[in-house]
């Protein structure tokens, strides 16, 4: 227990006072919208997600998030269009002639929500936001957007769970106690019908944490979270597709960190994948297109640092729903 409690408290003074302190997501390339806001509206459908997130099941107290999000296009151009345009029933994006037919998006907006809470031992946080994006054709097959996002966070921490070597230490707080601070973030997106390629940054307003009973004691401050994220569609056969990725994040002052991602699509009903996050974990994915409503996927993490030892691996659940399908499509054929 002391070694659990060790690494909960470790882990939360790295959360506040340097390291990441957005939610992480294995199944980040499936909602590009978590972590770039010029996705919004990006498909011709409204597209609603709900996910959970157990990381490091097996420890008490260890991140628990959960998360919604939605984004739809606006403009009767975009959700009134030719079915041809924009990919209408039949059209399979994993087929090659859908490469050779593709045509870029008319220009639309698009907006957006967010909600999350993540939890880690004492330690929480809620954020909610809204995003606005702008989708513009450059070429007949390629797209660009922006986007900008804008909301509130939450951050709690519960001083009765804290278990300190030093009980009087004035940097720690007696009881729960909180802050609001306002969020912003930006990012831009280039997309066609094999490829995508983004940068965005998350937590851009600069804002310093003070949960001390010393009420002259700083506890941190939010650092600005870039990403820079791109992939390719490979068609291997007729109905089946090849889709590797990556992403960057940096959060000064921890090091650069690296996802790699693939995906293996067969038609449009399933696909499955996997994942390596540099000194964490390695990751194995399934996910399947139910209709033209429903879609959920689900990830297990194996845990590859030193938690290893005393760690179950990380679980990750997300259902999506396409609402207001208007070609009765069965998945995404602007994003990945």
């Amino acid at each position: 227990m002391k070694k659990v409690i060790a690494v909960l408290l470790s882990a939360f003074s790295f959360l506040i006072t340097f390291g990441q302190q957005k939610p992480q997501y294995t199944q980040y390339v499936l909602n590009g919208f978590l972590l770039n806001p010029a996705l919004a509206g990006i498909e011709n459908y409204t597209d609603l997600k709900i996910g959970y997130r157990n990381q490091w099941q097996g420890i008490e107290g260890a991140p628990v998030t959960s998360f919604a999000s939605v984004n739809t296009p606006l403009g009767n151009k975009f959700l009134y269009g030719s079915a041809t345009a924009f990919g209408g029933q039949e059209d399979n994006p994993m087929n090659r002639s859908y490469k050779q037919n593709y045509m870029a998006a008319e220009p639309h907006h698009g907006i957006g929500l967010q909600l999350a809470n993540d939890k880690t031992g004492p330690f929480s946080r809620t954020d909610m936001s809204l995003s606005y994006a702008y989708h513009l054709g450059l070429t007949e097959k390629l797209n660009v957007s922006l986007g900008i996002s804008a909301g509130l966070s939450q951050i709690r921490i519960d001083g009765t769970k804290l278990n300190a070597e030093n009980p009087a230490d004035a940097s720690l707080p007696y009881n729960s106690r909180s802050q609001v601070s306002p969020d912003a973030g930006a990012g831009l997106w280039l997309y066609g019908p094999s490829f995508f390629a983004g940068v965005s940054a998350q937590q851009l307003l600069p804002q310093k944490l003070s949960f001390a009973r010393n009420a002259s004691a700083e506890s941190g401050k939010l650092e600005p979270h870039f990403f820079v994220t791109g992939g390719y569609k490979f068609f291997l056969g007729e109905e089946i597709a090849l889709m590797p990725s990556v992403m960057a994040k940096y959060v000064r002052p921890v090091p650069l960190s690296v996802d790699l991602n693939c995906k293996l699509a067969f038609t449009e009903k399933f696909w499955v994948g996997g994942s390596y996050r540099k000194g964490d974990s390695y990751s194995a994915m399934t996910g399947f297109n139910i209709g033209h409503l429903v879609n959920v996927s689900y990830s297990y993490d194996f845990t590859s640092s030193e938690l290893n030892t005393i760690t179950n691996g990380t679980h990750e659940i997300v259902l999506g729903l396409l609402l207001n399908n208007r070609y009765r499509l069965n998945c995404a054929r602007r994003h990945f």
